[in-house]
């Protein structure tokens, strides 16, 4: 079963003093680019939520978000009193205010504030590291759904160029003697007597040139394998590229080999429902 890239993950937990959100989102990437914004008091186990992600998602732009607001009346910001109480009064001695007026401009004032940096505790880590599963479960389920509307496409798709191949395949004989009459009526117009015998030797060298039988063959193969990578139990969007190239081979050759107006018609068809299988697999993790 294919999945997408995109997807969208969110779990929140209440603590006592606070209300930790964390959010994930991913998009289409060749390999797994990370981002992550989190917090100066959790930087230091970072890493280790970053290793909880990548061993969940093995692919696509990834950003990793962590919120945190604080619920409670504890607060790790102090009021520097000593150094508010200095710029107070180096203030009153150069502008005339009352003290209120003079605090106002202090707490501005470099340094008047300060961080005391909390200790993260086991047990708050742990509710932490429970909230990014559930929300790598949510965003995997997200690109689970999105993966079965991909799969509907792709098959919609191939469908259409098996039906397509049908049409050219019914129309092969109908261009070989069409190839057939221009030749000999090319050879009329030259108003001159020619080997009959070296006539259908040449005849036979062209149209093997022309011949798509080949083409067609492997264009039907890649076909249904295609179908039978999309039911494989593991997601793989690069084996399904790989198998898309493949299809574009053959029926390019197919339309460079044609030399007949309906059958190329076809070929075009072809190419446009190829186009949008390779864009959508581009999506595929």
């Amino acid at each position: 079963m294919i999945q997408s890239m995109t997807g969208y993950g969110k779990s929140v937990i209440e603590l006592p003093t606070k209300k930790i959100t964390v959010e994930i989102k991913s998009l289409n990437s060749k390999n797994l680019d990370l981002n992550a914004r989190v917090p100066s008091v959790y930087r230091e186990k970072e890493l280790a939520m970053r290793n909880r992600i990548s061993k969940s998602l093995s692919r696509g732009k990834v950003d990793f978000n962590l919120f945190v607001e604080i619920t409670g009346e504890e607060t790790n910001t102090q009021l520097n009193e000593g150094v508010v109480k200095q710029y107070m009064t180096q203030l009153g001695k150069v502008v005339a205010g009352d003290e209120t007026e003079l605090l106002k401009m202090a707490v501005r004032m470099p340094d008047a504030l300060k961080t005391e940096r909390d200790e993260i505790d086991d047990d708050e880590f742990n509710s932490i590291l429970k909230a990014l599963d559930k929300a790598l479960d949510s965003l995997i389920t997200y690109r689970t759904d999105e993966g079965k509307s991909l799969e509907k496409d792709f098959r919609s798709r191939v469908e259409n160029i098996s039906t397509l191949l049908e049409e050219v395949i019914e129309l092969d004989p109908q261009r070989i003697e069409n190839v057939k009459e221009r030749l000999r009526k090319a050879v009329s117009e030259l108003k001159e007597s020619v080997d009959e015998n070296r006539f259908e030797q040449e005849l036979i060298y062209y149209l093997e040139k022309y011949d798509i039988t080949e083409e067609k063959v492997r264009l039907k193969n890649h076909l249904e394998y295609f179908i039978e990578t999309l039911a494989q139990p593991q997601s793989n969007g690069k084996k399904l590229g790989f198998i898309s190239q493949e299809m574009g081979r053959e029926i390019n050759t197919i339309g460079s080999k044609a030399n007949f107006a309906p059958m190329q018609q076809l070929v075009v068809q072809m190419k446009d429902e190829l186009e949008k299988i390779k864009e959508q697999a581009l999506n595929v993790l």
